[in-house]
């Protein structure tokens, strides 16, 4: 009989490669299981790349069993050469567990942590590989590796086929984590890792060493890599990455990355990031493309930020685009109003508000009829924006092209 939770994770496209899926499947429809996911913690925020596996997570949930949720507070002082060209910047122990406690708020956001019996459960790989006796390690667990097989990984190899450097740190850092799925099995019972298709290789290490250390079968589960339509990475944008930290990208900033997916991926991505059903799904994907694309934005945003913020943001949205007003839940920046007062020019003004990175790109979004004051295009690059720009609420709305719109207010 098909597993409820392996089907599902089929249907979403979330599956790519399993260790032994048969055995799995019997498993799984045996027993409620635990699965764990790490996640190393290099900035304070996750940002939409990683939003795959925490949906994996979710449906573990869904489907009664128990996710582990590993924070890596000691693989993060190492770096994971994976899919790197180049070695990853060590942070202090100071910014690591800062980065930790942001991080495990942002589960707390996406992950049910109201039922007993699937409630995450939050592990820092810091608490066993800080306590490891160099020594001891290398007759219990360095022995069942070989140089040979771990030269043929793709995230040491793939470096070493450009003649890239390559530390003896990060080289280290497939047996700490096959080391991890080690210690969650024999303290947290848990049988299987997930990851991203580059963890292949590390994730096969910790099956094999469970297999050789414990005598216990255990098993590996892949996710596909996302590339997007358009080539682009899943996750960045010209305006940088899509944090799922709240404070870090405002609920309009993301409906409106979600709004502009492309149209060759909205059907995949609301199987990916939406908890719609796949019978629901199938019974819209016929609707009109820009109808779909405001249920995925509206689905991905109320998941992060709440109905209400959802709903606030497709009514400025509509407002913006459709009624040409200004939205009152769009991204803002406070200009002081001596300032404004002495006349600020408007290559400037989209400097300071980011819209663009360099009066070079301003001056050519000028050129191109691309900024607007108001909904007015600007013609001259030397034109000066004065008090007189601004409403009785003291603020205008700047635009750069038909999807970039940010609110100036006088401060």
């Amino acid at each position: 009989m098909e597993n409820s939770f392996l089907k599902e994770f089929k249907q979403r496209e979330y599956f790519n490669q399993c260790t032994n899926s048969d055995e799995l499947e019997q498993l799984m429809n045996k027993k409620k299981i635990r699965a764990y996911i790490g996640f190393d913690c290099t900035s304070q925020s996750l940002h939409v790349g990683s939003l795959l596996q925490i949906m994996c997570l979710r449906m573990l949930q869904k489907h009664g069993h128990q996710p582990i949720v590993l924070l890596g507070g000691g693989t993060t002082r190492i770096g994971d050469p994976s899919g790197k060209e180049e070695t990853r910047k060590i942070l202090s122990e100071k910014e690591i567990e800062k980065n930790i406690k942001n991080i495990k708020k942002i589960f707390n956001v996406f992950l049910n942590t109201k039922n007993t019996k699937t409630k995450p459960i939050f592990v820092n790989n810091y608490k066993w590989l800080g306590k490891l006796n160099y020594i001891k390690f290398l007759r219990e667990i360095g022995k069942h590796f070989t140089i040979n097989k771990m030269l043929s990984f793709d995230s040491v190899k793939l470096r070493l086929d450009r003649e890239q450097s390559l530390s003896y740190m990060e080289f280290n850092y497939m047996i700490l984590q096959a080391y991890d799925f080690l210690e969650l099995n024999k303290t947290k019972n848990c049988l299987v890792q997930i990851g991203g298709s580059d963890q292949w290789g590390n994730i096969i290490n910790g099956v094999e060493l469970i297999k050789r250390h414990s005598n216990k079968q255990v098993f590996g589960l892949t996710t596909p890599l996302i590339t997007l339509a358009s080539g682009t990475k899943m996750g960045k944008t010209e305006k940088g990455a899509v944090w799922l930290e709240k404070n870090l990208l405002s609920p309009y900033d993301y409906w409106q990355f979600w709004r502009n997916t492309d149209d060759r991926d909205v059907l995949k991505f609301l199987k990916m990031f939406t908890d719609l059903e796949i019978e629901k799904i199938d019974e819209i994907e016929n609707k009109n493309i820009n109808n779909l694309k405001i249920i995925l934005a509206n689905e991905a945003t109320t998941m992060l930020h709440g109905n209400a913020a959802a709903k606030k943001a497709e009514e400025t949205a509509k407002n913006t685009f459709d009624e040409k007003s200004i939205g009152d839940d769009l991204p803002s920046v406070k200009i002081n109003k001596e300032e404004i007062k002495k006349g600020i020019n408007i290559v400037d003004l989209v400097i300071s508000s980011n819209l663009l990175k360099s009066k070079s790109e301003v001056r050519r979004a000028i050129n191109n009829r691309g900024i607007k004051v108001n909904n007015e295009t600007i013609e001259n690059d030397k034109e000066n924006i004065s008090i007189n720009n601004f409403n009785n609420e003291n603020y205008l709305k700047l635009s750069h092209g038909k999807k970039n719109h940010i609110i100036i207010k006088m401060a």
